[in-house]
C-alpha cells in the first residue's frame, strides 16, 4: 500500500468509515454522554500511541470522528492505521457505525473573480486561506470554496451549497430531496454529484468521493 492514498483506497482499507470531503469519517451513538466520553477518551489514547489525532465532535451520546493528513492533504497509511485501531475498538465495545445522518458541508460561491472576493470573505468569517478555500482554523464551521463563472449569471443564485454524504447512503438522500419538492437540475456528473434545486431555484449539489460515470 503506498504512502498516500486515493479516495477510493482510503475506503476500501477503512469499511467502517466513510469518506467525505478530503476526511475518513466515523458516526455512532454510544447511549449516553459519559459513554460518548469514555469512547472518546480511549480514541485519544489511540490517537497519542500512533501520533496522529483526529477530528472529535461530541453531541449528547452521539460521536463523530473525522481524519486525514492535513501535511500532506491526502489521505496516507498513518490514517488506515489509525481507522483500523479505532474499528478495532468500536467492535470490542459492540457498538455500530451509524452513517445515515453523516455528512459534510460546503459553500461555494460563484464568482468572476475569486482573488477580489476571497479576502473579503476571509475577513468576515474570521477564516484562514487553504490553498484557493477558505477554512475555519478549528475546523468547526462549514470550508468555503468559489467557482469561476464564464459570464455573470444575475437569473440565478451565486451561492450555493455542496453537501458531501457517504456513497451508499447518497441515493436516500436524493430520493428524500425530490420527495421534498426539489428538482434534479443535472446528474451528468453523477456519482461524483448531482445538481438540486429548489422551487425558487436555489441550488444544492449532493456530492460522493466517486468519480463522475464519464470520467
Amino acid at each position: 500500500m503506498s504512502e498516500t492514498l486515493t479516495p477510493s483506497e482510503a475506503s476500501e482499507a477503512a469499511p467502517g468509515w466513510r469518506v467525505l470531503s478530503g476526511h475518513l469519517h466515523l458516526s455512532l451513538d454510544c447511549g449516553s454522554f459519559s459513554g460518548a466520553l469514555d469512547f472518546v477518551g480511549q480514541v485519544g489514547r489511540i490517537a497519542e500511541e500512533l501520533q496522529h489525532h483526529p477530528d472529535i465532535d461530541i453531541r449528547y451520546s452521539r460521536v463523530h470522528l473525522a481524519v486525514a493528513s492535513h501535511d500532506v492533504n491526502a489521505f496516507t497509511v498513518r490514517d488506515v492505521r489509525f481507522t483500523t485501531e479505532v474499528s478495532q475498538l468500536v467492535d470490542r465495545l459492540g457498538l455500530i457505525p451509524d452513517h445515515a445522518r453523516l455528512d459534510a458541508l460546503e459553500i461555494a460561491i460563484d464568482t468572476l473573480d475569486a482573488d477580489s472576493i476571497r479576502p473579503f470573505w476571509r475577513a468576515v468569517l474570521g477564516y484562514e486561506e487553504q490553498g484557493d478555500d477558505l477554512i475555519d482554523p478549528d475546523r468547526i464551521t462549514p470550508l468555503v470554496w468559489f467557482q469561476q463563472m464564464d459570464a455573470p449569471r444575475p437569473q440565478r443564485n451565486r451561492i450555493h451549497l455542496d453537501v458531501h454524504v457517504p456513497h451508499d447512503e447518497v441515493e436516500g438522500r436524493l430520493a428524500a430531496a425530490l420527495d421534498a419538492g426539489g428538482t434534479l437540475v443535472s446528474d451528468a456528473h453523477a456519482p461524483n454529484f448531482w445538481v438540486l434545486a429548489d422551487t425558487e431555484g436555489n441550488e444544492a449539489c449532493l456530492c460522493t468521493w466517486q468519480e463522475a460515470a464519464s470520467a
